[in-house]
């Protein structure tokens, strides 16, 4: 921040002047359709960028963080899964989703050794993935190219939107982990261990939330993910199927602060906590 050094700077004023910087790269809007969006430069970058993962409909969604505050314009090129035909265009679907007692057992496994959970964002997770069959899709509406306007596009990934697509992502995660020396949970298909001497490392694949006894085998694992998939790490878990995480030395904490007013603020309720 740039002004007069004799003025008085508040903590409060260093936040707003953040809040608008920062809200000039990103749109507060979520579009009603690609229309609406291209007539937004953010929202154009967005989908620019998600075009460069894979080149049917877009999906727009503000990405918020803890505070409420738009963080990022949120993209997803996804396909019309609901014309896909059963043993034509996909034959299986299936893949594990989230259950309570799994996400019970991570933080009650990282509560008991004593170590904090952290997270890894996979970029396009879906893309991730390959299908077996033959699924074609048109070209997305404002960005069709010039040359061949009339050809449709054959799908080598799983694009979002398609039946087989978290199938298809799973398999290849779990492929990896497998033969990366980690043991698949006989209970759960979600949790991942694996032990090297006395420390072990746990992964909850379906948001990526993983932590171990051991620093030095926590960060090889964050290298070995980043090497075999483009993804960021996030840091230490705070914000998780809608829960706000707090972990510390005395235990790890959750609650659902931002739920409440979110709640608060959807029935105009002005004198809550």
């Amino acid at each position: 921040m740039i002004g007069d050094i004799h003025q008085r700077v508040t903590r409060s004023s260093v936040n707003s002047l953040a809040f608008f910087s920062h809200s000039a790269y990103v749109a507060s809007f979520e579009p009603r359709d690609v229309s609406h969006a291209l007539s937004d430069p953010n929202w154009v970058n967005a989908m620019h960028k998600e075009l460069e993962n894979f080149e049917r409909k877009h999906v727009f969604k503000n990405k918020q963080g803890e505070d409420g505050m738009v963080v990022r314009n949120k993209e997803r090129l996804v396909a019309q899964g609901f014309c896909q035909r059963e043993g034509i265009d996909y034959e299986e679907t299936f893949a594990p989703v989230a259950r309570l007692e799994a996400i019970r057992i991570l933080f009650a496994f990282a509560a008991s050794k004593g170590f904090k959970l952290q997270q890894m964002d996979v970029k396009s997770a879906f893309l991730n993935g390959l299908i077996e069959e033959e699924v074609y899709v048109r070209q997305p509406l404002g960005f069709e190219s010039a040359r061949f306007s009339d050809r449709v596009y054959k799908l080598r990934k799983a694009l979002y939107g398609l039946k087989q697509a978290p199938r298809a992502w799973y398999a290849r995660l779990k492929s990896f982990l497998l033969k990366s020396g980690f043991v698949m949970g006989s209970v759960d298909k979600t949790l991942f261990l694996f032990s090297h001497g006395g420390d072990t490392l746990i992964i909850y694949v379906n948001d990526i939330i993983f932590g171990g006894s051991c620093q030095a085998l926590v960060s090889s694992f964050a290298e070995q993910m980043s090497r075999e998939f483009e993804m960021s790490l996030m840091g230490e878990l705070q914000f998780f199927l809608g829960l706000q995480i707090k972990q510390g030395r005395e235990g790890t904490f959750i609650h659902q602060a931002k739920y409440t007013r979110n709640i608060l603020k959807k029935f105009e309720y002005k004198h809550g906590a």
